[in-house]
């Protein structure tokens, strides 16, 4: 159909005639309420943005000579972590004469893997970054 024919009789109906697939050859095209038609049209889009969501990356700081309490803290909230879908980026920090004693932070993040082997991969294994060694963790 033409387009003026297509015009006249949204015009005779009270309504619009709205363009939806502008690039198809011919362009389609609806005769609809216009206000109505961009107000369901927004609540789509706002339907779409509330199920999004961003991956961030948490941070968990830890020392070479933990305690079983503070380390148990730790993975407590490293697993709530994980459940919400964020990765966590697991940093152990060095401070002076710890520096000569790096075996102890390499089996301190061995730990953190072997504890969390079931709920997370390792995205990228630890390294020495300066002062401290660096491990990123993602969900499974």
């Amino acid at each position: 159909m033409s387009f003026f024919e297509a015009l006249k009789i949204a015009e005779d109906a009270g309504l619009d005639l709205v363009e939806i697939a502008p690039n198809s050859v011919p362009p389609v095209c609806k005769i609809l309420d216009y206000g109505r038609f961009r107000f369901l049209e927004q609540k789509k889009a706002a339907e779409a943005r509330k199920k999004q969501r961003t991956i961030e990356i948490k941070e968990i700081k830890l020392r070479p000579g933990i305690d079983k309490h503070d380390y148990d803290v730790k993975m407590k909230a490293m697993h709530g972590f994980f459940e919400e879908g964020d990765k966590v980026k697991v940093t152990l920090r060095f401070r002076g004469r710890e520096m000569a004693h790096q075996d102890l932070g390499v089996k301190v993040l061995e730990r953190v893997k072997a504890d969390l082997v079931d709920v997370a991969k390792v995205e990228s294994d630890w390294q020495l970054e300066g002062r401290q060694m660096v491990m990123v963790l993602a969900p499974k």
